[in-house]
Protein backbone atom coordinates (compact mmCIF):
# COMPACT_ATOMS: atom_id res chain seq x y z
CA UNK A 1 0.00 0.00 0.00
CA UNK A 2 1.43 3.37 -1.00
CA UNK A 3 1.24 6.60 0.93
CA UNK A 4 -1.65 7.68 -1.30
CA UNK A 5 -3.79 4.65 -0.52
CA UNK A 6 -3.96 5.07 3.25
CA UNK A 7 -7.26 5.02 5.03
CA UNK A 8 -8.33 6.49 8.35
CA UNK A 9 -7.94 3.07 9.98
CA UNK A 10 -4.32 2.83 8.77
CA UNK A 11 -3.09 6.11 10.24
CA UNK A 12 -4.07 8.69 12.78
CA UNK A 13 -5.14 12.01 11.32
CA UNK A 14 -5.79 15.10 13.34
CA UNK A 15 -9.33 15.80 14.45
CA UNK A 16 -9.21 19.15 12.66
CA UNK A 17 -8.32 17.58 9.32
CA UNK A 18 -11.04 15.00 9.74
CA UNK A 19 -13.64 17.63 10.63
CA UNK A 20 -12.88 19.74 7.57
CA UNK A 21 -12.79 16.65 5.36
CA UNK A 22 -16.26 15.75 6.64
CA UNK A 23 -17.37 19.19 5.50
CA UNK A 24 -15.89 18.42 2.06
CA UNK A 25 -17.77 15.10 2.05
CA UNK A 26 -21.02 16.98 2.69
CA UNK A 27 -20.21 19.12 -0.34
CA UNK A 28 -19.54 15.95 -2.35
CA UNK A 29 -23.01 14.70 -1.46
CA UNK A 30 -24.51 17.91 -2.87
CA UNK A 31 -23.05 17.10 -6.31
CA UNK A 32 -25.29 14.05 -6.47
CA UNK A 33 -28.33 16.33 -6.62
CA UNK A 34 -27.47 17.33 -10.16
CA UNK A 35 -25.77 14.18 -11.41
CA UNK A 36 -22.18 15.25 -10.91
CA UNK A 37 -19.37 13.05 -9.65
CA UNK A 38 -19.45 13.40 -5.83
CA UNK A 39 -16.30 15.38 -5.14
CA UNK A 40 -16.24 18.19 -2.60
CA UNK A 41 -13.69 20.78 -1.60
CA UNK A 42 -13.37 23.33 1.17
CA UNK A 43 -10.81 26.06 1.71
CA UNK A 44 -9.93 26.90 5.29
CA UNK A 45 -8.21 30.03 6.56
CA UNK A 46 -7.51 30.73 10.23
CA UNK A 47 -9.64 27.75 11.24
CA UNK A 48 -12.71 28.89 9.29
CA UNK A 49 -14.20 27.65 6.03
CA UNK A 50 -14.03 30.52 3.53
CA UNK A 51 -15.15 28.51 0.50
CA UNK A 52 -16.99 25.22 0.01
CA UNK A 53 -17.92 23.79 -3.37
CA UNK A 54 -18.64 20.54 -5.19
CA UNK A 55 -18.30 19.38 -8.77
CA UNK A 56 -20.56 21.27 -11.16
CA UNK A 57 -19.34 20.05 -14.55
CA UNK A 58 -22.71 18.60 -15.55
CA UNK A 59 -24.93 21.37 -14.27
CA UNK A 60 -22.66 24.14 -15.62
CA UNK A 61 -21.66 22.30 -18.82
CA UNK A 62 -18.13 23.39 -17.94
CA UNK A 63 -15.18 20.98 -18.07
CA UNK A 64 -13.25 23.15 -15.60
CA UNK A 65 -16.00 23.19 -12.94
CA UNK A 66 -14.15 20.83 -10.62
CA UNK A 67 -14.79 21.27 -6.90
CA UNK A 68 -11.22 22.44 -6.29
CA UNK A 69 -11.24 25.09 -9.02
CA UNK A 70 -14.58 26.49 -7.87
CA UNK A 71 -13.50 26.54 -4.21
CA UNK A 72 -10.19 28.24 -5.04
CA UNK A 73 -12.01 30.91 -7.05
CA UNK A 74 -14.40 31.58 -4.19
CA UNK A 75 -11.56 31.64 -1.66
CA UNK A 76 -9.59 34.17 -3.72
CA UNK A 77 -12.68 36.36 -3.86
CA UNK A 78 -13.15 36.00 -0.09
CA UNK A 79 -9.59 37.03 0.75
CA UNK A 80 -9.34 39.66 -1.98
CA UNK A 81 -6.32 38.28 -3.81
CA UNK A 82 -5.16 35.20 -5.68
CA UNK A 83 -2.47 34.10 -3.24
CA UNK A 84 -3.89 31.54 -0.84
CA UNK A 85 -0.66 30.81 1.03
CA UNK A 86 -2.38 31.03 4.41
CA UNK A 87 -5.13 28.59 3.38
CA UNK A 88 -5.61 24.82 3.41
CA UNK A 89 -7.55 23.09 0.65
CA UNK A 90 -9.43 19.94 1.66
CA UNK A 91 -10.71 17.80 -1.20
CA UNK A 92 -12.31 14.37 -1.16
CA UNK A 93 -10.37 12.99 -4.15
CA UNK A 94 -6.76 13.37 -5.20
CA UNK A 95 -6.61 16.38 -7.53
CA UNK A 96 -6.18 15.91 -11.27
CA UNK A 97 -3.46 17.70 -13.27
CA UNK A 98 -5.60 20.81 -13.78
CA UNK A 99 -6.51 21.09 -10.11
CA UNK A 100 -3.01 20.25 -8.87
CA UNK A 101 -1.70 23.00 -11.13
CA UNK A 102 -4.27 25.41 -9.70
CA UNK A 103 -3.15 24.51 -6.16
CA UNK A 104 0.43 25.39 -7.07
CA UNK A 105 -0.51 28.55 -8.98
CA UNK A 106 -2.75 29.79 -6.15
CA UNK A 107 0.13 29.23 -3.72
CA UNK A 108 -2.15 27.16 -1.47
CA UNK A 109 -0.46 26.76 1.91
CA UNK A 110 -1.42 23.10 2.38
CA UNK A 111 -3.36 20.43 0.51
CA UNK A 112 -5.29 17.62 2.22
CA UNK A 113 -7.13 14.97 0.23
CA UNK A 114 -9.11 11.81 0.84
CA UNK A 115 -9.12 9.01 -1.73
CA UNK A 116 -6.33 8.41 -4.22
CA UNK A 117 -7.18 8.59 -7.93
CA UNK A 118 -5.04 6.02 -9.73
CA UNK A 119 -6.59 6.91 -13.12
CA UNK A 120 -6.20 10.71 -13.07
CA UNK A 121 -4.52 11.81 -9.83
CA UNK A 122 -1.63 14.23 -10.10
CA UNK A 123 -0.57 14.37 -6.45
CA UNK A 124 1.17 11.03 -6.27
CA UNK A 125 -0.69 8.59 -8.50
CA UNK A 126 0.21 9.51 -12.09
CA UNK A 127 2.49 12.40 -11.20
CA UNK A 128 3.22 14.59 -8.20
CA UNK A 129 2.72 18.15 -9.41
CA UNK A 130 2.92 19.83 -5.98
CA UNK A 131 6.28 18.18 -5.29
CA UNK A 132 7.85 19.01 -8.66
CA UNK A 133 11.14 20.76 -7.93
CA UNK A 134 10.89 22.73 -11.18
CA UNK A 135 7.91 24.66 -9.84
CA UNK A 136 8.20 27.69 -7.57
CA UNK A 137 5.69 26.53 -4.95
CA UNK A 138 5.49 23.14 -3.24
CA UNK A 139 2.74 22.93 -0.64
CA UNK A 140 2.81 20.20 1.98
CA UNK A 141 0.34 17.41 1.22
CA UNK A 142 -1.56 15.12 3.56
CA UNK A 143 -3.13 12.18 1.76
CA UNK A 144 -5.71 9.61 2.80
CA UNK A 145 -7.85 11.59 5.26
CA UNK A 146 -11.23 9.79 5.37
CA UNK A 147 -10.20 8.00 2.19
CA UNK A 148 -12.62 5.11 2.74
CA UNK A 149 -15.60 7.43 3.02
CA UNK A 150 -14.55 9.37 -0.07
CA UNK A 151 -13.95 6.20 -2.05
CA UNK A 152 -17.28 4.71 -1.00
CA UNK A 153 -19.17 7.71 -2.38
CA UNK A 154 -17.35 7.49 -5.69
CA UNK A 155 -17.77 3.72 -6.02
CA UNK A 156 -21.47 4.02 -5.22
CA UNK A 157 -21.95 6.80 -7.77
CA UNK A 158 -20.26 4.88 -10.58
CA UNK A 159 -21.97 1.58 -9.68
CA UNK A 160 -25.36 3.33 -9.92
CA UNK A 161 -24.45 4.78 -13.32
CA UNK A 162 -23.52 1.35 -14.65
CA UNK A 163 -26.92 -0.07 -13.65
Amino acid sequence: MTEYERTEADDHYGAIDMAFMRHALTEADAALGHGDVPIGAVVVRDGEVIAARHNEREVAADPTAHAEILALRDAATAVGHWRLDDCTLYVTLEPCFMCAGAVVNARVGRLVYGAADPKAGAVGSLADVPADLRLNHRPPVTAGVLAAESGDRLRGFFAARRR
